[in-house]
């Protein structure tokens, strides 16, 4: 789509949440499973972001961020069609389409998938949106996560080999994720708790 439409997915991609289709970024169907699931277990569009930055010196908080697929209705307002300011470092002009913002204030589950020999391997976790400011400058979507013992769960999921997205749903509903995913799937379930 760059290359030749000279175009990115980002704004595509935050419509088709928003519309209840649930879209990945970057191939990774791992995280369209944790989505689609906590897109049903809420009635609401998830999001699938970057583990990116420390908030300031809070251990229990992060900046967690995309470059614009987040689903219009999970921001504070509505979003800024840009370019997206990586493909443009390499090839200005390829990239229109990014829908830059920042994701409201709301209580939220960070879940996600990985596969292990076959077999699908969940977790998830209860957080919150905040009000904290991100500068101005701060390129795509992105909001101020805190995560209780945010430092613990980060090296669990490092050691148990999750990636660097997450995904995110509107409410806590980690429990039902649980239950859906172990009793009636059969999946095996990472405690980072």
């Amino acid at each position: 789509m760059e290359t030749i439409l000279r175009v990115c997915p980002c704004v595509l991609l935050s419509e088709l949440n928003d519309r209840g289709i649930v879209t990945s970024c970057e191939i990774d169907l791992t995280s369209a499973i944790s989505m689609r699931a906590m897109a049903l277990a809420s009635e609401q569009p998830t999001a699938v972001l970057d583990w990116n930055n420390n908030y300031g010196d809070d251990e229990n908080k992060v900046i967690l961020f995309h470059c614009g697929s987040t689903a219009q209705s999970l921001m504070t307002e509505k979003g800024t069609v840009t370019e997206h300011k990586m493909f443009a470092k390499g090839d200005p002009g390829s990239g229109w389409g990014t829908n830059e913002g920042r994701i409201r204030p709301m209580k939220t589950t960070i879940s996600n998938c990985l596969t292990v020999d076959g077999k699908v391997v969940m977790y998830a976790s209860e957080a919150e949106f905040t009000d904290d400011p991100i500068e101005e400058a701060y390129f795509g979507c992105a909001g101020v996560c805190a995560i209780d013992n945010m430092q613990d769960k980060m090296i669990k999921l490092a050691k148990g080999g999750f990636k660097h997205h997450t995904c995110v749903g509107v409410g806590h509903m980690k429990e039902i994720l649980k239950e859906a995913f172990t009793t009636y799937l059969g999946y095996e379930w990472v405690d980072i708790d």
